[in-house]
């Protein structure tokens, strides 16, 4: 069987019983990076020979898995840090596994993202995550348009080098909006910075954050602003100039401008007067 187990995203003690178990009975670790993945197993006090799989050769070794399995072996598979296939290679094992008609399993543990819209204190009954956003271009415009439109809580990754940048982007796509910088999880630095977009977005314009960086933040449609009392006067005016009567000019106006129409109809009247 192929068991995709969670690893640590900072803490190592965060590692589970089953994790630690399922490593050991393993007759070989397929890792995104052998040397992260050497690290956790020393710490554990397990060997194992390790096979590296990452984002570029992932396919490929989803064919020796495939052949591992049939010849009866065991096989856990370790990313860098969080759940696998979670921005993080893994899907690409899962597929063929089902392909092949072969058994996987995944064993729950430490997550990023979950850790993230818990600690960030916004509401998290229902939230979506984006990973990384693109740097740039037609694709990062549709991922902010993307986060503008879930309407709940949004959680993604960045780099400490364009954590100010990407909430200025936040900030002109969404409005100003709740959100909360999520820093170093679980490690011995982990610090929560909250406020609005335009606030994080002022703080970390020039103050570059330190370490392994989450954002959350709460996208909350943006009420429409109401007509100022000008567009109003102006429909209004020109409505009365063309000879129309109070109740059809401030019918006019309530429809065009989305207004009541008692409104309408008492500043036409206030129009008509003066």
């Amino acid at each position: 069987m192929l068991t995709l187990v969670a690893s640590p995203i900072g803490n190592l003690s965060d590692i589970t019983y089953r994790a630690v178990e399922t490593l050991r009975a393993a007759d070989v670790v397929f890792c995104e990076d052998t040397r992260r993945s050497l690290q956790l197993l020393n710490h554990l006090d397990i060997k194992k020979p390790l096979v590296s799989c990452h984002a570029h050769n992932e396919r490929e070794r989803a064919a020796e898995l495939v052949a591992r399995l049939r010849e009866g072996q065991s096989v856990a598979y370790l990313s860098d840090a969080g759940m696998p296939g979670i921005s993080d290679p893994g899907a690409a094992l899962v597929s063929a596994c089902i392909e092949a008609g072969l058994p996987y399993t995944v064993l729950p543990g430490a997550s990023a993202v979950l850790t993230a819209a818990v600690l960030s204190g916004l509401p998290c009954g229902s939230f979506s995550f984006f990973g990384f956003l693109p740097r740039d271009g037609r694709g990062r415009r549709a991922a902010l348009a993307r986060i503008a439109d879930c309407g709940h809580l949004a959680i993604l990754y960045e780099s400490p080098h364009r954590v100010g940048a990407t909430f200025r982007a936040l900030y002109e796509a969404l409005g100003d909006c709740p959100a909360a910088l999520l820093r170093e999880l679980t490690k011995k630095f982990e610090s929560v910075e909250r406020g609005a977009l335009s606030e994080l977005a002022a703080r970390f314009s020039e103050a570059e954050p330190r370490g392994e960086c989450v954002i959350a933040v709460l996208c909350q449609k943006q009420a429409a602003p109401e007509p100022g009392e000008a567009a109003l006067d102006a429909l209004l005016l020109a409505a009365l100039s063309e000879g129309r009567t109070v109740r059809d000019a401030a019918a006019l106006a309530a429809e065009r401008l989305g207004l009541p129409k008692k409104q309408a109809y008492a500043r036409a009247l206030a129009l008509r007067e003066d």
